[in-house]
């Protein structure tokens, strides 16, 4: 870690802490090293500087649509910060091998599984693309539910701060149990994976998950 670049996400983060007031004791339950996939719901564009700059100088990367890359603001800041672009809507092998790469190098790993922002705040429900990524890199998952930020771009107009919480769960292994991983099965194990998610989450941002009475933990391994 360069002084620039201690210098430009410190920035960023005393930005964002100004117009932000962050709910972030949770953020202790993520550990300081890879590799680790934390998955986290997607509800707007605050929540991924959030949680970079307030979990830096951990080695952390994450994925962003590759339309944002043509911003020259954006294309410098993730290059600076090691995004990696990935093209939604297909399956992008280059940036699933390159998420791994860096995951084998003990880099954290951020996703969010909807792909999709949610636009009132409610779980949407997921496609088996991130179960490909934990299996194929072997490294363990842990949820990360944020609420609030959905809520910044109007709150800024009016010039007010927005309150935004993050809730971290448990690290979990996804375990086929000597399954054969057909497509049925990877997606329980996306679902299983978003229940945990949700059980984190407000009620009213439940969402396609809010029936928490019919959740499985099959295919998860916990660590103690």
């Amino acid at each position: 870690m360069n002084a620039f670049q201690s210098f430009v996400t410190y920035a960023v983060r005393f930005g964002l802490e100004i117009l932000c007031k962050v709910d972030k004791a949770d953020i202790k339950k993520i550990p300081q090293h890879g590799p680790l996939i934390v998955y986290a719901n997607h509800t707007g564009t605050v929540e991924a500087p959030l949680a970079y700059t307030e979990l830096y100088p951990r080695k952390m990367t994450g994925l962003s649509k590759i339309e944002n890359f043509d911003n020259p603001l954006f294309n410098w800041l993730f290059g600076f910060w090691k995004i990696i672009p990935v093209r939604r809507g297909e399956a992008d092998m280059e940036a699933i091998r390159k998420c791994i790469e860096m995951l084998k190098e003990g880099y954290i790993l951020g996703i969010a599984p909807e792909g999709t922002r949610s636009k009132d705040g409610a779980l949407q429900k997921v496609h088996a693309g991130a179960v490909m990524m934990a299996l194929h890199s072997g490294a363990p998952l842990q949820p990360a539910a944020h609420w609030g930020g959905m809520h910044f771009g109007s709150n800024v107009k009016r010039l007010k701060r927005t309150e935004f919480h993050f809730r971290v769960g448990p690290i979990f292994y996804l375990d086929p149990r000597g399954e054969k991983v057909t497509k049925e099965i990877r997606q329980q194990m996306a679902d299983e994976m978003m229940y945990q998610l949700a059980k984190l989450l407000p009620e009213e941002y439940r969402g396609a998950y809010a029936d928490l009475e019919n959740a499985t933990e099959k295919y998860l391994r916990f660590v103690e």
